[in-house]
């Protein structure tokens, strides 16, 4: 139960005590700011508590908004303010100072800032949120108030602000009013989130049977899965059920839902007599590349000083053309279209076609991304961060091996171009995937490129990843481990060794995946014992070939195998103690993400 603390004389007539109920607060009156700071001393310290004018008059809306968001410490609006447990001392000091001569609540908010402390102001829009000081004033506020369908409000900012464009016009339309069933039904969104990847395993069951009939149903699942996807947000949102357990999942499950179905795919297509493996295991390396290249361009950016160039001007011309902005979104083949596409040629085709018409579809949609973000990199004149170039470090995954040859390097990096780093991670990928793929299978020679990668990965980072393409580094080296995989793998030609591969890629995916969200939400890298644990990009593709090299083609297959289930096992483990036992703020994407 929350607190809330209504100062001033109460209007009679007012619904606002009971909006404040409706809302999970307990009420208390206060006559005077004296009378509020001894009402807040008797709260427990481990309840949220809100200052609301008794005068307040607005949607309810603008109160839940203004109060129950748990994402932010404090919040206000015109005449309510909260705050939650890590804000109450700072409440406590503003409220002994305050001048409440027009408004406690607002005086205390205006105190808070001026302190220091973040206070969050929600965007009303054509909500109401107001203290009148006469009658005239209250009954042209409560006309206001009156003009505005609060409830469809409510449910029109449900929606996320920016989606692609099968999502906006096909989904939430109607997943708007499921969010809304849920809610007056007491679901959460990570019940909701839990039934969308429960509902996407079991369209990887039915694509794995291999059937016309499997096919068509997994389709429609999937299809459904994506609706309970989209309406998950739209129920946080719609609620302000936020958390950082939801963000995690929702996260998290997105990549686990497709994945399975990649596999649930090459099963069905195995039962028909075609091996289409390693199209599953391409597809999930390009889309995970793909994220990396939105998460690292995104986070060099994050805060770079001087943020200028022509292409980003260009952008926001073609963006304020209503044809042009959909057609932009589409074309980088959003999670909207890609199900969409999946679903559909799942039921109307092979699988076969499915995967390549999604490499031919991705493959296009990464060149056009990517090069805008080097046109734009190359454009603009920024000076980046400490905190960028560690976030790109970080992002990097670099274990003992490229550690060591990092610190050794460190004096003749300082000499190298501006240019460098992305040239040289290209060039070591490159030449351990090209060895893999032109050396005979089990080659020594793979060991010697992938040492050699290892020694040009420590070059690349020895440091401070702050020059104008040096996000393109983590792609490289995702780029380097994932194919190389992939290459020895399908090389060996041994049954069941690309299944295998395809779990191990999957596990690295989810530890990198893991990593980026923890730095979204501003919580750091996982533990560096944990990278160093699981060898980082080098180690892992270094052991990977040493296996190839040195066991027979049916070990090869066992090692990976206990590779990705050694690895699956370390990262899951540190992944689910950190997110339930942290403290992370609950980061939500509000944009649809490729």
């Amino acid at each position: 139960m929350s607190t809330a603390i209504l100062t001033g004389a109460p209007v009679a007539g007012s619904p606002l005590e009971g909006d404040l109920r409706e809302l999970g607060f307990d009420v208390r009156s206060a006559a005077d700011a004296a009378d509020a700071a001894r009402l807040l001393a008797e709260v427990p310290a481990g309840r949220r508590v809100a200052l609301v004018d008794a005068r307040f008059v607005g949607h309810l809306h603008s109160l839940r908004l203004a109060l129950t968001d748990p994402r932010f410490p404090a919040a206000a609006v015109t005449g309510a303010l909260t705050a939650q447990p890590e804000a109450r001392a700072a409440l406590t000091r503003a409220l002994a100072t305050a001048d409440s001569a027009d408004g406690l609540p607002d005086a205390v908010a205006t105190a808070l800032d001026a302190e220091g402390v973040s206070v969050h102001h929600p965007e009303l829009g054509s909500l109401v949120a107001s203290v009148p000081s006469g009658a005239q004033q209250r009954h042209e506020a409560r006309a206001a108030v009156s003009a505005v369908d609060d409830e469809a409000v409510r449910l029109r900012t449900a929606v996320k602000s920016r989606d692609g464009f099968f999502t906006t016009y096909c989904i939430s339309p109607y997943s708007r009013y499921i969010a809304r069933w849920c809610a007056r039904r007491g679901l959460t969104p990570n019940q909701v989130t839990t039934a969308s990847l429960l509902t996407a395993l079991i369209a990887a069951g039915c694509a794995a049977t291999g059937t016309r009939g499997g096919f068509i149903a997994a389709g429609l699942l999937l299809l459904f899965s994506f609706v309970l996807d989209c309406t998950d947000g739209q129920l946080a949102r719609y609620s302000l059920q936020y958390s950082t357990m939801g963000a995690w999942l929702d996260a998290t499950f997105d990549r686990a839902k497709e994945y399975a179905y990649y596999a649930g795919l090459a099963l069905g297509a195995a039962r028909g007599g075609d091996d289409v493996w390693a199209l599953a295991l391409g597809a999930m390396v390009l889309q995970t590349v793909r994220h990396v290249v939105d998460f690292s361009f995104n986070e060099a950016n994050h805060d770079a000083t001087a943020n200028t160039s022509p292409t980003a001007a260009l952008s926001d011309k073609l963006d304020s053309v209503g044809w042009t902005v959909w057609a932009r979104r589409m074309i980088v083949l959003p999670i909207g279209e890609r199900w969409a596409l999946i679903a559909v040629l799942t039921a109307c085709a092979t699988p076969r076609i499915v995967f390549w018409v999604l490499l031919i579809g991705c493959a296009l949609a990464a060149c056009y991304t990517t090069a805008g973000r080097v046109l734009r990199s190359l454009t603009r004149r920024a000076r980046r961060t400490d905190r960028a170039a560690q976030a790109l470090a970080d992002l990097g995954d670099s274990g003992p091996l490229a550690e060591g040859f990092a610190a050794a390097f460190k004096g003749a990096a300082r000499k190298l171009p501006g240019f460098a780093a992305p040239v040289i991670a290209a060039a070591g990928a490159a030449v351990m995937i090209a060895t893999a793929a032109f050396a005979g299978w089990g080659s020594p020679w793979v060991c010697v490129a992938v040492l050699g990668y290892a020694v040009l990965s420590g070059l690349a980072v020895a440091r401070p990843l702050k020059g104008a393409l040096d996000w393109l580094v983590p792609p490289f080296f995702r780029i380097g481990e994932y194919v190389a995989i992939l290459v020895i793998a399908a090389r060996s030609e041994v049954n069941g060794a690309l299944p295998a591969a395809f779990g191990l890629v999957a596990a690295v995916a989810y530890h990198h995946y893991d990593t980026v969200y923890r730095i979204r939400g501003g919580s750091g890298a996982p533990p560096r014992a944990l990278v160093r644990a699981t060898g980082g990009h080098e180690g892992r593709a270094l052991v990977v070939t040493i296996a190839a090299a040195a066991l027979p083609t049916s070990g090869f297959t066992i090692a990976l195998t206990v590779l990705a289930g050694a690895l699956a096992l370390l990262v899951l483990t540190e992944s689910i103690r950190f997110w339930v036992s942290s403290h992370a703020p609950a980061v939500h994407d509000e944009g649809e993400p490729a």
